[in-house]
């Protein structure tokens, strides 16, 4: 296992992690999201999303969230998985059962919160829970192997959004901006950033569900 936090993977050794990506060799690499430069003072990084303040970021961030689990998807070749062990433990274990077990190369991005997002540590679990339940990060599995079976090689686990993606929001102090009157702009691309990704998702299943048809 290669064990990184995002800073590396979505930045900095994107180049490396890419290339070990694209080969056949079996080994597992686990990135631990916190969506922020942690160690150097709660940077703003390519994992930062859209609307979250973070230094050099006071306005909000203006760019979208870097998508690697979908950028990795592209090869074809390797297991890709998002996790929120506080959203659903099962299907966390069940990501690392399986990149084990696959035959090639696998990617885990598990939602890692920080204290630079701005809520009390002893929240971390339910947090994790609240970001999947309004549907900012969601959950799937992409395995190669069941595609060479004839299945359907996504699984997107994580259901429709049972929470307002506000009350998500509300709760840490990176995304204050968006409580404001004047940022409503900011909110409303918050919401259909996440409409999007989970739009697209939907369409990378359906496309598989009918190719393998």
């Amino acid at each position: 296992w290669i064990i990184g936090g995002d800073g590396w993977a979505y930045d900095i050794g994107y180049g490396g992690l890419d290339h070990v990506l694209s080969l056949d060799e079996k080994v597992n690499i686990l990135v631990l999201d916190s969506e922020v430069y942690s160690n150097t003072g709660g940077q703003q990084s390519k994992a930062t999303p859209l609307g979250a303040t973070a230094r050099f970021a006071s306005n909000g961030k203006q760019r979208k969230k870097k998508q690697l689990g979908l950028m990795a998807m592209t090869y074809g070749t390797a297991y890709v998985a998002q996790v929120s062990m506080g959203a659903d433990m099962q299907q966390c274990l069940n990501s690392f059962l399986e990149a084990e077990a696959y035959d090639g190369p696998s990617l885990i991005i598990a939602y890692s919160p920080c204290i630079e997002q701005g809520f009390p540590m002893q929240q971390c679990m339910s947090e994790e829970k609240r970001a999947v339940e309004s549907g900012y990060f969601p959950l799937f599995r992409f395995n190669p192997a069941l595609k060479n079976a004839g299945e359907n090689p996504l699984r997107i686990d994580s259901k429709a959004p049972s929470l307002p993606i506000e009350a998500f929001l509300s709760g840490e102090n990176r995304f204050s901006l968006t409580q404001k009157t004047a940022n409503h702009e900011l909110l409303e691309r918050i919401k259909k950033d996440a409409q999007e990704r989970a739009s697209f998702l939907q369409f990378l299943y359906d496309f598989y569900d009918k190719t393998l048809k």
